[in-house]
């Protein structure tokens, strides 16, 4: 009579398939960049409190982020402070904020370059310093300025990539020199380059579309002197 031989299949819950289920989690587990997750499970996966931390970090690590932070801001005339001996003013904290805003709403617009209308809308942006709470008081908005601007400047290819940080125009780099030059000479050598300096220093260059911008919304001298009258003198704090 022959012999008849059977043959033991793997149990799923054997020593051995447990072995490559735990080797098999424990690759998931250990492997940075591996998240893993059934299409099915996602709402409770996503519940937890601490998986949604753990999703947070594995999405951040595919996702590049750009962060410029700034000290202080570009000037044509840097070999001067340090011939004469004059101390360099420090740009306030909202100052370098409003520039920030103006590079961000450049790329925005899908322009090469940041121009003084948008050093305004920077400053408009930023929301909180004295300049920007006194044009908001006199109905110049981010809104309105944006649309003034594409007037002055016409639309942008909605296929162009700008810059990540978008150059400074003529216009605008003498907009910072003028707002240097000017707290220099106001006599306040320890105070700050201030959101308000900008924004007279963007007055004072009547030819730029900063300037044609504020005018077309109401901007005048009158209101560039109530300006400066309030937000000048010792221990002036920019918002």
């Amino acid at each position: 009579m022959a012999a008849i031989c059977f043959t033991k299949l793997p149990n799923p819950s054997s020593t051995t398939a447990q072995q490559a289920l735990n080797r098999q989690r424990h690759h998931h587990i250990t492997q940075p960049n591996s998240l893993i997750v059934p299409p099915h499970s996602l709402n409770s996966f996503t519940s937890l409190p601490f998986s949604r931390k753990i999703l947070t970090t594995r999405l951040s690590t595919h996702l590049p982020i750009s962060a410029t932070v700034l000290s202080s801001l570009p000037t044509a005339k840097p070999e001067r402070f340090g011939s004469s001996g004059e101390k360099v003013p420090k740009w306030s904290w909202k100052a370098i904020k409003a520039f920030t805003m103006a590079e961000l709403e450049a790329r925005k617009l899908k322009f090469a370059t940041t121009g003084t209308e948008a050093l305004l809308l920077g400053i408009l942006i930023e929301g909180t310093s004295v300049a920007a709470k006194y044009l908001w008081a006199n109905g110049i908005t981010v809104f309105k300025v944006r649309e003034e601007t594409i007037k002055v400047l016409g639309k942008a290819d909605m296929y162009y990539f700008p810059p990540e940080r978008p150059p400074l125009t003529d216009d605008a780099q003498k907009v910072l020199d003028w707002a240097l030059d000017h707290k220099l000479k106001s006599g306040d050598s320890g105070g700050e380059v201030t959101t308000s300096d900008l924004l007279l220093g963007i007055w004072s260059e009547v030819e730029c579309p900063g300037h044609k911008i504020l005018a077309v919304l109401g901007f005048n001298d009158e209101k560039a002197k109530e300006l400066e009258a309030s937000s000048s003198g010792p221990g002036f704090i920019d918002g």
